[in-house]
């Protein structure tokens, strides 16, 4: 029977093994991310590559980027956000490289960031938005125990999840 950090660390794989780690942006590893590039059936969902997502961070002054390594190598990019309106914390910018799609490294991505969120003494939610036509986003995050909350955000639809749900 698994220990509970066992478990967790089960959680943050991916289907091939490999921890799943979400990054700081540094000098080491920027060009990695802004590198990352979705499937071309996905672009119409997110970003043609990680570097807009980055200089939305940099330049925006709201969202906060994170390199997603599986292993060793650089796969993916996902930002986080705090809305001091309404107090909720929001996960956007996810993209995981085409070739390591269906691995489960974007279920890992979201579940760390989750967690990573939840820790924080403000969090009492974490929202995110997807576009109506991307089932599997709105599969992988209904999986995850968000639920649509009526609302939309640039013509996506608007999931949360308490983070007591999240514990």
């Amino acid at each position: 029977m698994p220990t509970d950090t066992t478990q967790q660390i089960m959680e943050l794989t991916d289907r091939q093994g490999r921890l799943v780690v979400l990054d700081e942006i540094t000098d080491d590893n920027w060009r990695s991310v802004a590198d990352v590039a979705p499937t071309d059936d996905q672009r119409r969902f997110v970003a043609a590559l990680g570097a807009r997502y980055l200089l939305l961070s940099l330049r925006g002054g709201l969202w906060n980027s994170l390199a997603v390594r599986a292993g060793d190598e650089v796969v993916g990019h996902v930002m986080w956000a705090y809305d001091d309106e309404d107090g909720t914390h929001w996960i956007g910018g996810m993209i995981v490289n085409a070739e390591e799609q269906g691995k489960g490294v974007g279920r890992a991505v979201v579940r760390a960031l989750i967690r990573r969120l939840a820790a924080l003494p403000d969090c009492r939610e974490v929202r995110l938005s997807y576009h109506p036509d991307n089932a599997p986003a709105a599969r992988l995050y209904a999986s995850l125990g968000f639920e649509p909350t009526g609302d939309t955000e640039d013509e996506e639809i608007v999931a949360a999840l308490g983070v007591t749900a999240a514990a």
